[in-house]
Formats: structure tokens, C-alpha cells, sequence
């Protein structure tokens, strides 16, 4: 494991100079850089401490032009290292390279003050208390500050000395990742480039768990796979990786796919997104422009901060939704810098809290005490409690057995309204029940028609194990009430069998599907009248489930613009005679409006969720 220490400071004061007299290693890889003797993209070296371990160090370019650039570096690092030349003192770009690091929350690193050979001491001295200042002010408050040059070499025995310290404090509160299984890696690519005869290969700075030879990775945004086939750290190849800076030789893609942005990982928390909940650092106004930079992603984005949205946390802290140009790879507590062209604040540091945020009817749950209680958790980097905090926030979320578990006050209400349907009939259809519920549980939270199913499935089953209903065959009843035998077990599976026949986006003839299953015309008026099948000629209809799954689909794709049957059909992959019935049979309810230039939202498009009731 290295730790990854950034350089950061004005324009020609030294950096590249000094990592090159520290290191050996020329960080300005490009000829243009050497040319032009000044860094234009993100170098990298690496020195070699005495006790066999290695420090990383990242180059970034100083020019406030290149400012993006510099963010590239910076926010994969550990530490920083704040380089203020002697003769020139602190500079335009000292205080801004400070500002992003402030925003990122680097709090661990050194001042140097460069140059030492072309000033008096008192100079030196003077420079040196004008950094201790400026970085009071920051989260690098106390840092340590060293006087060198490197051109003599004086001051960096020392510089050396205070680089093991830094090591030390970051590696001290980072949890150990030697023993750690593989798995949950992430190096977010900060070059790309081909070579002959071995194909892709990509850098940047890995976290998390150690990454093994051999192991699949997803390429995040686009959610491709790809295999790292060779893995070397400082120009050797190892079997396995740890956290720092990384170049993987990798299988399955090709180099024009790779580009800065991109991030590698086999973490299933990282995840694609362009819609995140934030938490900013100061106050920004409502619909406020910024680039947006995470990782070595950057793009532009604007903040929502009206309504639901504008919400007060402790210590001075506000949450925002941030929309995003285009989409980034991102996880919860994810560190970033929103960047504003002019104005107060115009560099503001953040965290994402979840990076998809409720939408819909589950908007309503976004309140200050929910959304403040998945920022502490988030602090607290506790995944468990994350996930219960985001359930909360969504009322609804996975869990850690990969199924849909509810909001406990989601879950309790639920309860209560399956039981209260009993107070007026005791004995009742399950399908009805189960769909009841379904559509009881939309009312609450945001979920699609068949995950509100299972969820609703759930419900009674839960309930039925709990002694508080009983079932028998295909229908419930509460407990002590007489069990209705006008459905009996052949006909209640006939109907199931029926439901299951019509519970795909291309059916068979209702005729046809009924008499396979045996399902008696009684039976068939049942299923309709308990919502569980939806008619929509004499001879077509659709599971209910299916049904709104199908209907949602057309109400999104609507919203995107006029709809065609073409559109649809492609969609869904089925016929003319299908789409055409759903088309017609939602401009019937007022879901959808059909116009000459094709099917918009109609009048009663909130009113999706009662198809089937």
C-alpha cells in the first residue's frame, strides 16, 4: 500500500523541480512540457524511503487555465504538499490550489517554500509564516512547513523526514486492506493509452480492497466488463495491488472505449448516475451553474435547491439535488468540487449522500430529519446504517439478501391497511388482497407495478405468519371467521394458472389461454372482478401486473415525446394488434392523448397506479 501525496501551488514555483530532486523522476512526461518548461497535464513519481516502503506523489499543472486539470490529480489523493516559491511568496493560484484542496477535505500535508537559494534567510522566514497563515485557515490548519531548494539540495533531509510523518498519519487512520478479500476496488482512469502488442492499458490511483490479477472489472458509466490481464505498480509487474497508484493492461476493451472519467471497479456501490443528493459545504442559490468534478470526472451541473430540495443540515450544511450534464460513476460518500465562473463561493466542496434520489410520490419523504440522518451515517462511512437511513429516505430499498425491504413505518402502515380491508368483508380473495395492497403500497412510495407486487406478497404472507390472517388455498380470512368454499382449490388454480398464461407483453387468445387452463367463465369474471386480469378486447387481456408495467412503460416513453405504435412495438418487442390495444385502450382512460404527431401524458396519467383495481 503507498500513500498518494498531490502537489498543489502557483505557476512555475518549483513543484516539478522539486519531485524531480526528491524522486528522480521528471514528472513532465510530455514534450510539450518540457518544451514549454512548465506542467500542462498530471505527472506522476514515486520515491523510495529507507525503510523499503514508497510514497506516490501526483504533479499538477499550476497555471490557472488548467485548473481542471489539477482537480484530476487532486481528487484521487491522500495528502497534499502546498509549494510556495521564496522569492515570489504565496499567489493567485496558491490560494485557489488551497480553496480546492479545503473543498476536497485534504487535511493532511506540508508547506514547502522553494527557492530557498535565491533569497536571504529573513526571506525564507517570512515566506514560510505567510503559508502557516494561509493554511490555518483550511483543513490543513498545523501542517508542517520546510524550507528547501533544490537546487542545492538543502532542506530535503528534512522535507524527507516530515514526508514519513505524512505517511504514517494517513496510514494510521486507514483501515487495513492487506487481509482484505478481493473485491469492492476502484481506480477511477486518469490516462489511457496502447501498447504494442499488449493492448489497452490504464492509470490511475486504486482504492479499497486490493485488486488480483485476473479479476473482471465493470467500466463505469456503461456498465461494461473488461479483465485486467497484467498489473504493475512503479514499472513492476505484481500478481496483486493494493491501494495507490496502478497501471492494468486490460482485456475485453478496446483503448478508444478508455478515457479520462471513466472509473474500473467490481464495487457494486459505484453505480452510473446524473441525478445525485448532495450535501454542500456553504450555501449555494437555488439553480446555481457549476463544473462539477469527482474523481477524475468533470462535468457541468446545476443545483436544485427550491421546495423538497432546500434543506438545512447541522453545522452550517446544506443538501441540494445536483443534476449533472451527463453521467458520472459515483457511490454514496463520495467526495467532490462544484466550480462557479464568478460570484461568492465560487469554489464549493460537497459529498454525496445517495445517487439516486427519490422521485415521484417517495419525493415526500425527503426531509430535513431523514436526509440529516443519512448525512451522519455517511460520515461515519457505516454501510449497514446507510442503507437503513436510505430506506428511510426512500421508503423502500434493498437488502443486504438482495430483496425489497420497506420502511418500517412503510411496512406498519401496509399492515394496517391489508387488515382494515377485512373489517368490512373477512373472508377475501387472495389475488384481491395481494392486489389491493400493491396498489395501496404505490400510494406511499415510488416502486414499478411488480415490485409493489412482491412487496405486497410479502405483506400477507408476513401477516399470515404472524397468526393475524389465515389462508386457505385462494383466499384469506381473518382468524375465528368461516372460510368462503364458493372458490375451491381446483377453481382458485385454474385462475392462477390462467393469470400466469397472461402475464407476458404478447398473450395468447384469452379462449384459448382459458381453456388450457382450465378456467371455468365463473372463474374468468372472478379474475376481473378482483382486478387481477385486464380485458381489453373479447378475446385479449393482460395479467394486471403486466399490464401497468406495459402502460408505465408507454406513459415514460410519452413523456420523452410523442409516442408512435412503432416506438412501442420496438419497445416492447411485441406486434401492431398488441400496442395498438394498450395505445387505445390508455387514451380511453386518459392516461395517454393521442395527437397527430403521436401519444403525449394524458388528463389522468397520475391515475396509472388503479388499472386492474
Amino acid at each position: 500500500m503507498t500513500v498518494v501525496i498531490g502537489t498543489a501551488g502557483h505557476i512555475d514555483h518549483g513543484k516539478t523541480t522539486l519531485l524531480r530532486a526528491l524522486t528522480g523522476i521528471d514528472a513532465d512526461r510530455l514534450p510539450e512540457e518540457q518544451r514549454r518548461g512548465m506542467t500542462i497535464d498530471v505527472g506522476y513519481a514515486h520515491l523510495a524511503l529507507p525503510d523499503g516502503t514508497e510514497l506516490d506523489f501526483v504533479d499538477v499543472p499550476g497555471h490557472d487555465r488548467l485548473i481542471g486539470n489539477m482537480l484530476v490529480g487532486a481528487g484521487e489523493i491522500d495528502a497534499a504538499m502546498l509549494v510556495v516559491a521564496a522569492d515570489d511568496g504565496p499567489r493567485a493560484q496558491t490560494i485557489e490550489h488551497l480553496e480546492l484542496l479545503d473543498a476536497l477535505a485534504i487535511d493532511v500535508g506540508i508547506g514547502v517554500v522553494t527557492k530557498a537559494d535565491l533569497v536571504e534567510a529573513d526571506r525564507s522566514t517570512e515566506v514560510a509564516g505567510a503559508v502557516e497563515r494561509l493554511l490555518a485557515g483550511t483543513t490543513l490548519r498545523g501542517s508542517p512547513i520546510v524550507v528547501v531548494s533544490s537546487t542545492d539540495g538543502s532542506g530535503l533531509d528534512e522535507l524527507r523526514a516530515a514526508l514519513i510523518g505524512i505517511r504514517d498519519r494517513v496510514l494510521a487512520r486507514t483501515p487495513e486492506v492487506a487481509a482484505v478479500s478481493p473485491g469492492r476496488s476502484r481506480l477511477a482512469i486518469d490516462r489511457s493509452f496502447t501498447v504494442k502488442g499488449r493492448g489497452a492499458v490504464v492509470t490511475g490511483t486504486l482504492r479499497g480492497g486490493p485488486l488480483v490479477r485476473g479479476t473482471s472489472l465493470r467500466l463505469v458509466p456503461g456498465d461494461r466488463t473488461a479483465r485486467a490481464r497484467e498489473l504493475q505498480v512503479h514499472g513492476q509487474t505484481v500478481e496483486s495491488a493494493e491501494r495507490g497508484r496502478v497501471a492494468i493492461n486490460l482485456g475485453g476493451v478496446e483503448s478508444s472505449e478508455l478515457h479520462r472519467g471513466l472509473v474500473l471497479t467490481d464495487d457494486p456501490a459505484v453505480m452510473t448516475s446524473d441525478r445525485l443528493l448532495v450535501r454542500l459545504a456553504s450555501r449555494l442559490p437555488d439553480r446555481a451553474h457549476a463544473r462539477t468534478h469527482l474523481g477524475t470526472a468533470s462535468v457541468d451541473g446545476a443545483l436544485s435547491r427550491s421546495g423538497r430540495d432546500a434543506i438545512d443540515l447541522d453545522g452550517g450544511t446544506v443538501a441540494a439535488i445536483l443534476r449533472l450534464a451527463g453521467s458520472i460513476a459515483v457511490a454514496p460518500g463520495d467526495r467532490f468540487v462544484l466550480r462557479r465562473p464568478s460570484g461568492d463561493d465560487r469554489v464549493v466542496g460537497g459529498t454525496v449522500l445517495d445517487i439516486a434520489p427519490p422521485r415521484g410520490i417517495s419525493r415526500r419523504r425527503q426531509t430535513a430529519e431523514r436526509v440529516s440522518a443519512l448525512a451522519a451515517v455517511i460520515d461515519r462511512a457505516n454501510p449497514p446504517a446507510a442503507d437503513t437511513a436510505r430506506r428511510e429516505l426512500h421508503g423502500a430499498g434493498m437488502s443486504a439478501h438482495g430483496g425489497l425491504q420497506l420502511a418500517e413505518d412503510v411496512a406498519d402502515r401496509l399492515d394496517a391497511e391489508i387488515l382494515l380491508t377485512f373489517s368490512a368483508a373477512p373472508v377475501q380473495a387472495l389475488p384481491a388482497v395481494r392486489s389491493g395492497a400493491a396498489r395501496s403500497l404505490r400510494r406511499q412510495v415510488t416502486l414499478s407495478a411488480a415490485a409493489a407486487a412482491r412487496a405486497a406478497a410479502d405483506a400477507v404472507d408476513r401477516l399470515v405468519a404472524d397468526g393475524r390472517l389465515v389462508r386457505d388455498g385462494g383466499s384469506v380470512r381473518m382468524p375465528g371467521s368461516q372460510p368462503n368454499h364458493g372458490i375451491d382449490t381446483a377453481d382458485a388454480a385454474a385462475m392462477d394458472r390462467l393469470e400466469l398464461a397472461l402475464a407476458v407483453p404478447a398473450p395468447p387468445s384469452l379462449a384459448a389461454a382459458a381453456m388450457a387452463a382450465g378456467c371455468r367463465p365463473s372463474c374468468l369474471r372472478e379474475l376481473e372482478r378482483a382486478g387481477r386480469i385486464v380485458l381489453l378486447e373479447p378475446d385479449l387481456a393482460y395479467a394486471s401486473t403486466t399490464y401497468r408495467e406495459l402502460a408505465e412503460r408507454a406513459l415514460a416513453l410519452a413523456g420523452s415525446g410523442p409516442l408512435s405504435p412503432a416506438v412501442f412495438r420496438d419497445a416492447t418487442g411485441t406486434s401492431r394488434r398488441y400496442v395498438m390495444a394498450i395505445l387505445e385502450d390508455l387514451d380511453r382512460r386518459g392516461i395517454l392523448r393521442r395527437t397527430e404527431a403521436g401519444h403525449l401524458p394524458g388528463p389522468r396519467a397520475a391515475t396509472l397506479i388503479e388499472i386492474g383495481r
